[in-house]
């Protein structure tokens, strides 16, 4: 029970057995390694071990081929006898990607998705480059824990660890109380299931269940019937959003949006009809007349839609039944002014006509002629009237 179960590992223990390490320390050492041992879900097709000793030089004392069970490698570590010179931990970890990190030592392909996964104890400072050649590691898919011992150097540990630090720099006080880490080891490998491995097919989520796994999606996607593979969720089917007017699907989601003449409010749901009249959004020539998030064009008056629905004509207003004239219109711009034909005049009302009362022009010539014959005519008159006297007389 005490063993990681469903948490397959190429796990490879780099141990620094250098002069520092006194033999009672490096036995120490291997004590811790039989415990971690046996934390382990050791076997051929779920947790393989391999061991390498350093100091000056690197010793492979078993690959991840050689052993697929727990007596048999705890047997194996009980005979590593240490190298007793130098500290070379970028050698070490060199000789683990070029010898021991290869299908032909016992790594599986990468197909597996099986993680490659290095512990490195060490209580010096290394004597060799380690930044560029753990990088490289690292960038090779290998996850380092660096545990560091007594004198050892925290600035190496921090440099050879993977991110997050935190979680893969440890240090101990003495080889005396190493043994406290495999509890600490076992809680790292085992809180990373099969799910936090990558080590699934899932397609998007993978949910631990029983020591075994479930695949589920995002929000906005479906389970497909492999119940690998997940499909986006059309999420502006009726039900199941709140758009107001339109809804737009997008990867799983949605956004809504406005049908033409309205805007979407703050609340990125609702639409509130615009103004289409506002300067600048209609394109009426002189009127704009707005209609619940639309819009007509109208002109001003004595001034008539064109057929374009957008530009306006002045009005003839002398055109027939637009005036009230009785006998002539004026047009003058947009209005109008009545006036009369030859011999009648333009009554008050400014609309209607009367004929117009001639006199002759008489000359100077004409009057005194007329002042002539009426002083003829009054000679005669009284000749006559005395003559008429004359005759009664007698």
């Amino acid at each position: 029970d005490a063993a990681c179960k469903n948490r397959p590992l190429d796990l490879v223990f780099i141990i620094d057995s250098s002069r520092s390490v006194r033999p009672e320390e490096f036995e120490k050492v291997k004590i811790f390694l039989s415990k971690m041992i046996d934390t382990l879900d050791v076997g051929e097709r779920t947790t393989r071990v391999a061991v390498m000793n350093y100091a000056s030089t690197v010793k492979v004392e078993f690959p991840l081929r050689t052993y697929f069970d727990k007596a048999s490698m705890k047997e194996a570590v009980s005979h590593i006898e240490p190298l007793s010179a130098g500290t070379m931990t970028g050698l070490a970890i060199q000789t683990a990607m070029d010898e021991v990190f290869t299908e032909e030592m016992g790594t599986r392909p990468a197909t597996f998705n099986i993680p490659k996964v290095v512990i490195i104890v060490t209580d010096g400072r290394p004597q060799d480059q380690v930044q560029d050649v753990a990088a490289s590691a690292r960038t090779a898919g290998i996850e380092i824990y660096a545990v560091g011992v007594d004198r050892a150097d925290m600035q190496s540990l921090r440099i050879m660890a993977s991110e997050p630090l935190d979680e893969h720099v440890f240090y101990v006080e003495t080889y005396g109380v190493i043994e406290k880490l495999t509890s600490k080891f076992r809680e790292t490998f085992c809180a990373a299931t099969v799910c936090a491995l990558g080590t699934h097919d899932c397609e998007q989520v993978c949910v631990s269940n029983d020591g075994s796994y479930l695949c589920d999606c995002y929000e906005g996607y479906t389970l497909n019937p492999d119940k690998r593979t997940c499909s986006a969720v059309d999420m502006c089917t009726p039900g199941r959003h709140e758009c107001d007017q339109m809804c737009v699907s997008n990867n799983g989601s949605y956004v809504c949006e406005c049908y033409e003449g309205y805007t979407l409010n703050p609340d990125k749901k609702t639409c509130s009809a615009t103004d289409m009249c506002a300067p600048g959004r209609h394109d009426c020539a002189q009127v704009c007349l707005s209609n619940d998030g639309s819009y007509s064009c109208d002109c001003f008056e004595g001034y008539t839609l064109n057929p374009d629905k957008k530009t306006c004509s002045a009005v003839d207003m002398c055109a027939p039944g637009r005036h009230d004239c009785e006998q002539v219109c004026v047009r003058d711009d947009l209005f109008y002014t009545c006036d009369c034909y030859q011999g009648y005049t333009l009554n008050p009302d400014k609309k209607t006509c009367s004929r117009a009362i001639t006199s002759s022009l008489v000359t100077t010539e004409e009057s005194c002629k007329c002042e002539a014959i009426a002083a003829l005519q009054d000679s005669v008159t009284s000749r006559l009237e005395a003559l008429s006297t004359k005759y009664i007389l007698f």
